[in-house]
C-alpha cells in the first residue's frame, strides 16, 4: 500500500503534494477546536495503533507485501479530521525513519491512506448505521467501512499507478515510471485487497469499535450526534 520512490512521476507527485498538504492543513486548525486536552493520549495511541498495526506485512505473490493500515477505526474512534491528522504523521515517520514508503510519494501515500479511507470510513459508518442503531448494526456497519476504505484506498493507489505510462514515457516510448498500465494495476491491486488486506482492516475496526461500544461508548466519535 506504501507507495515508493521511483513509481510515480513529478506530474504527479508534485500535486499529489499540494492536495496533501490543504487537507493537513484543513486538519491540523480542525482539531486544534475538535480534540480536547484530555483527549491527545488518545491522539497518540491512535498514531500508535496505526504505526503498529502496518508493520505486520503479509507476503503476497509477485514479491511484495501488503497490510491492514488503521485508519478507518481511527477516524470512527476520533474523527475523519483527527485521523487525517494521525495517519499523516505515521507515514511521514515511516517514509524519514524507516524507509517505509517514498519519500517524493508521501503526498500520494497520504492521500491513499490518510485522506481517502477515513472520510470514506466515516461516511459508509453513518450511511450503514442508521438512526436506530444496535449493537449488531454498529459492529457490522464498522466492519464494512474499514473493508471498503480500505479497498477504496487502494483503488487510488493503483489508479497513480496505472496512469504512469501514459503520462510519463521515454522518447521510445517506454514507461519512466511503474510500467504497469490500469488494466493490470487495478485489478491485481482490487484482488490482493477484496480478497485478503480490506477483511483483515474490517476485522480490526469492528472488532475495536465492538470493544469501545461495551466498555465505552461515549468514546467513539462516530456516534456522536445519533
Amino acid at each position: 500500500m506504501h507507495i515508493p520512490d521511483g513509481y510515480l512521476s513529478p506530474q504527479t507527485y508534485v500535486p499529489c503534494y499540494i492536495g496533501a498538504a490543504a487537507f493537513l492543513g484543513i486538519g491540523l486548525k480542525k482539531i486544534r477546536t475538535e480534540v480536547s486536552s484530555g483527549q491527545v493520549p488518545y491522539f497518540a495511541m491512535a498514531a500508535a495503533f496505526a504505526f503498529l498495526i502496518q508493520m505486520f506485512n503479509i507476503p503476497i505473490p509477485g514479491g511484495t507485501t501488503g497490510h491492514a493500515v488503521g485508519a478507518a477505526v481511527v477516524a470512527l474512534l476520533l474523527g475523519p479530521w483527527t485521523a487525517v491528522v494521525a495517519m499523516s504523521v505515521v507515514l511521514i515517520i515511516q517514509a524519514f525513519v524507516f524507509g517505509d514508503g517514498g519519500i517524493t510519494a508521501i503526498g500520494a501515500n497520504i492521500l491513499t491512506m490518510a485522506v481517502v479511507m477515513p472520510f470514506t470510513a466515516s461516511w459508509l459508518f453513518r450511511l450503514i448505521g442508521g438512526g436506530n442503531r444496535t449493537a449488531k448494526r454498529t459492529v457490522t456497519a464498522a466492519f464494512i467501512a474499514g473493508y471498503v476504505s480500505l479497498l477504496v484506498a487502494a483503488i487510488g493507489a493503483a489508479f497513480l499507478f496505472g496512469i504512469q505510462p501514459v503520462i510519463a514515457g521515454g522518447p521510445d516510448g517506454r514507461p519512466l515510471y511503474a510500467p504497469y498500465p490500469l488494466s493490470i494495476a487495478l485489478p491485481v491491486m482490487a484482488a490482493e485487497h477484496l480478497f485478503l488486506f480490506s477483511i483483515i482492516e474490517g476485522l480490526v475496526t469492528a472488532l475495536l469499535i465492538r470493544y469501545f461500544l461495551k466498555n465505552e461508548p461515549g468514546a467513539v466519535y462516530a456516534l456522536k450526534g445519533t
